[in-house]
């Protein structure tokens, strides 16, 4: 009978058995390909290997690379993609995940924010047993211009009691200076890259 390799775990099955021996660890946990021009990229795998090491710490890290022991208890995504992005660090981080999302579109009984718009105002929602009083709350998103859906996000958060201590985005407009009045609020504020 012929010997199988699992290519990932390295496990060795003797074809038509069950039985498997482990010849040695799995080469790699995790493969992170990158232009190295890219300081951006760069910089995004250094972030995502802090998270991994914090996983079990459940803190975040600032600019200085320094561990700030901030608790993290819930990470908040706004809509859209700040879900995906808000996923992947509320897994990492061992920690629950809150959605924040236009009227309308959440399951269950929410609370809600208006906020404006250059044309107008449109309303934010969380559900309304999302938090608890106290928790710590990362709010995660793509992008921030002008502030609004943060600003939202933040006032949501207050009302269930629980306090924002962060916000990262992958990209700030500080032109448009969303990140300054998130600041102005005492939430500390990352981005991975500024145009």
């Amino acid at each position: 009978m012929a010997e199988v390799k699992d290519s990932f775990t390295n496990e060795v099955a003797t074809e038509g058995t069950s039985e498997r021996s482990s010849s040695a660890e799995p080469e790699f946990d995790v493969f992170l390909a990158y232009n190295s021009r890219d300081d951006d990229a760069v910089k995004f795998a250094h972030t995502i290997y802090e998270a991994l090491e914090a996983r079990e710490k459940k803190v975040w890290f600032d600019d200085s690379d320094a561990v700030t022991g901030v608790r993290i208890d819930k990470v908040a995504g706004i809509e859209a993609r700040g879900f995906i992005l808000g996923g992947a660090v509320a897994h990492q981080l061992s920690v629950g995940f809150v959605p924040v999302r236009k009227k309308g579109k959440l399951p269950w009984r929410t609370l809600a924010q208006d906020y404006a718009l250059e044309y107008g105002v449109d309303t934010m929602e969380i559900h309304e047993d999302a938090l608890q009083a106290g928790e710590q709350v990362l709010i995660v998103d793509d992008l921030i211009a002008t502030g609004g859906t943060a600003l939202a996000a933040v006032k949501l958060i207050e009302k269930l009691s629980a306090r924002t201590v962060g916000a990262s985005f992958i990209i700030d407009l500080p032109e448009l200076g969303g990140a300054e009045k998130l600041r102005a609020l005492g939430v500390h504020v990352d981005a991975i890259c500024a145009f």
